[in-house]
């Protein structure tokens, strides 16, 4: 990972290999020769000024501090080629998981709720049909829902105990994966008063 300012200097750097590159984590990850050996598949800056570092091929978050050492993984067990973690304001992580582990497939994908201290899910909400692969972002909302995003669906669903899908926005034409095509990313925003 590297922070580049807007003149194009390296102001941080962290790399995965200074920590993980050693047993078990050396045999983890991609087998494509270490092409994509962490597949890191978001970044973000958290307020306390560490960086959390989503590592999809790892099963796992880390935290890494402004030095570069590893505070942290979160998820390690829970988490399954997960998309866009985000910290949660109560100190938990939201993201969506793939399934793609043995023990997992066949399960749906899901959007989950992961207590960092527990390493439990303390949410997660299933999302129906297969047609949504990969899901690639989970976001809390202000009013408690949760919006998903999948390949062909956007959708916003309650807490649990709630009604469950609150609306959603389904593509016309089903797409794959592989068209390169389909939603990304969503991120609800207040209409103007």
């Amino acid at each position: 990972m590297k922070e580049v300012n807007p003149k194009g200097e390296i102001v941080w750097a962290w790399y995965a290999k200074d920590y993980f590159n050693r047993s078990p984590y050396k045999e983890m990850g991609s087998t494509d020769g270490g092409y994509s050996w962490l597949h890191v598949n978001a970044v973000s800056r958290l307020p306390n000024g560490n960086t959390l570092i989503s590592a999809r091929n790892f099963n796992f978050v880390i935290e890494v501090d402004a030095k570069g050492s590893v505070l942290r993984t979160i998820g390690e067990g829970v988490l399954d080629e997960q998309h866009d973690p985000e910290i949660l304001p109560n100190g938990n992580l939201i993201a969506t998981i793939h399934n793609s582990l043995p023990e997992n497939r066949g399960k749906p994908q899901r959007a989950v709720e992961v207590n960092p201290d527990t390493g439990k899910i303390v949410w997660q909400f299933p999302i129906p049909g297969q047609d949504n692969w990969p899901l690639r972002d989970a976001n809390r909302l202000p009013n408690g829902n949760t919006l998903i995003t999948g390949l062909n669906r956007i959708f916003e669903v309650t807490p649990p105990g709630g009604g469950g899908i609150v609306w959603q926005l389904t593509l016309k034409e089903t797409v794959t994966h592989a068209s390169g095509r389909g939603f990304y990313k969503a991120e609800r925003i207040d209409k103007q008063k």
